[in-house]
Formats: C-alpha cells, sequence, structure tokens
C-alpha cells in the first residue's frame, strides 16, 4: 500500500508539473525551474514510454493496473510470478508482461507461489510473454535453461523461444530492430549445433550487425 501511495504521489506530481510547463509556455513568466525528478513522469503520462511495474504478487500486479488505468497510462509488467493465478484479468488487460526470475529459490513471501508451471498456464489463457532472469541476480546466461525448464512444465517449444525473442524485444520496445530475422533489423544472430532448449547444445557462432564476433 506504501508503493501505490507513493507511485499515485509521484505521478499527480507530474500531472501538476505538466499543468505548469502548460502555463509557462503560454506565459515564460510562469515556466516552473526544470524538474529532472519529474521529467521521466511527465513522459509517462503522455504516453511516450511505459510505466514499468515490478510486482510479485496478483494483489500487488492488481494494484498496478488499476493505477494503470486512473491516470491513463501504458504500463508493463516485470517478474509477475503470480501472475498466473489471475490469467483470466490478465487476458482482457493486454499489457506486456517479463516473467521471472523463475530459476530462483523463495527468498520472500512476495515468492511463495515461483512456479515454472506459469509461463505454460499464460500461454494456454492466449497471453504472450517474455522471460528473464533478472540479471546479475540471475546470471543471463542461464536465460535459455529457463526457457527449456517451463517447456518441461508445459510451455510449448514456440511459446519459450518467441518469450527469448521477439516478445522480449516488444516488451522493450525493440522489436523494430531485434527479435526476430527479417530485412532491415539488426541482424543480430546467433547459430546453435543442437536444439537451443537443449543443456547439450553450444552457440557456435554470433552475428552482431552481421558481423562475426564470436566462433566457437
Amino acid at each position: 500500500m506504501a508503493t501505490a501511495n507513493i507511485l499515485r504521489k509521484t505521478l499527480v506530481k507530474g500531472q501538476n508539473y505538466m499543468a505548469k510547463l502548460s502555463l509557462g509556455e503560454k506565459d515564460p513568466e510562469k515556466m516552473p525551474d526544470r524538474d529532472l525528478d519529474l521529467e521521466p513522469v511527465v513522459s509517462v503520462l503522455k504516453g511516450k514510454i511505459p510505466l514499468k511495474a515490478h510486482a510479485h504478487r496478483a494483489d500487488d500486479i492488481l494494484t498496478a493496473l488499476r493505477i494503470a488505468r486512473e491516470f491513463g497510462i501504458k504500463i508493463t509488467l516485470e517478474h509477475c510470478t503470480e501472475g498466473y493465478r489471475i490469467s483470466d484479468i490478465l487476458a482482457k488487460e493486454k499489457v506486456p508482461i517479463t516473467i521471472g526470475p523463475l530459476l530462483s529459490e523463495r527468498s520472500k513471501i512476495e515468492l511463495k507461489h515461483l512456479t515454472f508451471k506459469a509461463p505454460g498456464i499464460l500461454e494456454k489463457a492466449g497471453i504472450p510473454f517474455a522471460l528473464m532472469t533478472d540479471h546479475p541476480v540471475i546470471p543471463l546466461h542461464y536465460l535459455m535453461i529457463c526457457a527449456g525448464l517451463a517447456v518441461r512444465e508445459g510451455c510449448s517449444e514456440h511459446a519459450a523461444l518467441h518469450a527469448v525473442t521477439i516478445n522480449a524485444a516488444q516488451n522493450a520496445g525493440l522489436a523494430h530492430r531485434i527479435g526476430s530475422l527479417a530485412p532491415g533489423k539488426d541482424a543480430d544472430m546467433a547459430l546453435y549445433d543442437g536444439h537451443p532448449l537443449d543443456t547439450r547444445t553450444h552457440v557456435t557462432h554470433v552475428w552482431i550487425n552481421g558481423e562475426t564476433v564470436y566462433e566457437r
């Protein structure tokens, strides 16, 4: 509740700052001092960037969604550990979701219902999602292991691979550049000597912007 209170107060401050900026544009003498803390909040309120809500528990996820509706802002959900418990609601909300880290212990009460079954449940509900390790909390090179374990617990290979490629790019607002192989994109690619979700598989080549940066 305290976090929600701080978030609301910050967004209201952003609204008030926007109003003062609007007055200042009409009358330079009323232009407020520049506030670097509130400038990104204004970008959120104007819809230029999303509010990235880090929430594990279902009740906290719902609170974040309520605040987003209250202020009419875009939102993405990070962690979303218990999102699978409210999949019916998330399916209607259609907000970008990034799950993780799943390869972790239940180190706090918010992680009580942590499960690798979550990706499969969200997929069955028709909800696109990305996977993350919360690097460096869980090192990034375990991401494909997380995807493989999600498949073991009910997620399709198709959804798991999308979760670490195009869906992740879309959630980051970078799908026009990365996340899939298409003309005009950055030509960032990796070649494997086996199935990407198999722990015995090696990366043999990596290209960045079409140039070889790694060769096994």
